[in-house]
């Protein structure tokens, strides 16, 4: 059974992680698909599911994008040449959507937050977004919001 993404899926697309605590600890803006620079282990390991992006986030560095602290287990039928778990990995975008990235990023102090992992026609993509940090007291209360719309529904669902 595959697992359903988040997004409208469309033929040819295959989730492979989502970093879920990116929705809670950010408010995200703007979203964008960026490639990723994979070795060949890596690819394999990714279509067998062994990622993680929970603690992974995008930084620019010499004017390209990385994903950082994002882990790829290494293949377990890999050899001597397999990949290292948490190395750095390049992401491929336009130069105009690199140039607009790092405005905002710089100046409007925004973080790239990486968001899902997925493939898309073969080839493997990463969803990050524009976030904006939260603070605790906006979390407590959009919890607290969640809560008496579930509370709501509920006697709703009773009262029928």
């Amino acid at each position: 059974m595959g697992k359903k993404s988040a997004k409208t899926a469309t033929p040819g697309e295959q989730l492979i992680c989502k970093n879920r605590r990116a929705f809670h600890d950010y408010s995200i803006g703007d979203r964008f698909e960026a490639g990723l620079v994979l070795v060949g282990t890596e690819v394999k390991s990714c279509r067998a599911g062994n990622v993680q992006l929970n603690e992974a986030y995008v930084k620019f560095i010499r004017g390209e994008l990385f994903l950082l602290g994002g882990y790829i287990a290494e293949y377990t039928q890999g050899n001597n040449f397999n990949h290292k778990p948490e190395r750095d990995r390049k992401l491929l975008l336009h130069r105009h959507e690199l140039e607009k990235l790092l405005i905002k990023v710089t100046q409007k102090g925004f973080e790239l937050v990486p968001l899902s992992m997925y493939f898309k026609k073969g080839r493997a993509k990463l969803e990050f977004g524009l976030g904006k940090g939260q603070k605790k007291e906006d979390q407590r209360q959009r919890i607290k919001e969640r809560d008496t719309n579930r509370e709501m529904d509920r006697a709703l669902r009773r009262r029928r």
